[in-house]
């Protein structure tokens, strides 16, 4: 199938004498244009779902796959062109390049794909703009805010054009206007890029953007109890638009 697949997928851990269920046995299909909002409590395996998704991880038992490629069988060079083409990943960490331009961080994959750096800024520069960075694209991540940071995290992610977004709490270090406008932006890339997105999220935003909610709770999946998130204006116009 297009977009993501995960069968049957298993990820233990080792803990002292105990095995940790992170991920167990796990089933779900992503289809391009599609948002799937993903809560559950800590330590219910949400990040190491991300993590096998982006082929950061390799599962110990099942299959994952994105537009029908088995990210198992792919060779290192194979993976790595998978997570700098095709996947925009926002980790909860940031993981920002110290002392380098925001604008320049946002542009990493590009570069790392071998695009010019002034065309690679051009590139990175709008998505920037779109989280409301464009004033702040020359300052390190040193004097930029924790939110700042976050949203420098999450251009970098979208900037190479991706298929496949994996964000981990994209909004958690924002106040709920600029959470909104992250969600209305993640709707947006996925309807007009058909980017399959998977947002684990602790914000009950999120169900106003996703097209399917589900939970995962020691390892798996289950059915997802809403409540009742306000719709932020930034959200109901995206949906609407």
């Amino acid at each position: 199938m297009s977009g993501l697949e995960l069968r049957d997928v298993v990820k233990h851990y080792a803990s002292g004498e105990e095995t940790v269920r992170a991920v167990d046995g796990v089933s779900l299909a992503v289809e391009p244009g599609e948002v799937v909002a993903l809560y559950g409590p800590s330590g219910s395996g949400k990040t190491t779902l991300l993590l096998l998704a982006a082929g950061l991880l390799a599962p110990d038992g099942g299959t994952v796959s994105f537009d029908g490629r088995d990210l198992g069988a792919l060779s290192g060079e194979e993976a790595a062109a998978y997570q700098r083409r095709d996947v925009g990943f926002v980790s909860q960490s940031f993981d920002l390049l110290p002392g380098v331009p925001a604008v320049d961080n946002a542009a990493v994959k590009l570069l790392a794909d071998r695009v010019p750096l002034a065309a690679a800024r051009r590139e990175a520069r709008p998505w920037l703009e779109h989280v409301g960075l464009g004033h702040r694209a020359h300052h390190v991540p040193a004097h930029l805010s924790g939110g700042e940071r976050q949203r420098v995290a999450i251009a970098r992610a979208l900037a190479n054009g991706p298929r496949l977004v994996l964000a981990d709490e994209p909004t958690g270090n924002l106040d709920t206007r600029r959470g909104g406008e992250v969600l209305a932006l993640l709707l947006r890339v996925s309807r007009e890029q058909r980017a399959a997105v998977v947002l684990v999220t602790h914000d009950p935003q999120a169900a106003e953007v996703a097209d399917r909610v589900l939970t995962l709770r020691d390892g798996q999946l289950v059915p997802y109890a809403p409540e009742q998130p306000a719709r932020t204006g930034a959200i109901a116009l995206a949906r609407r638009s």
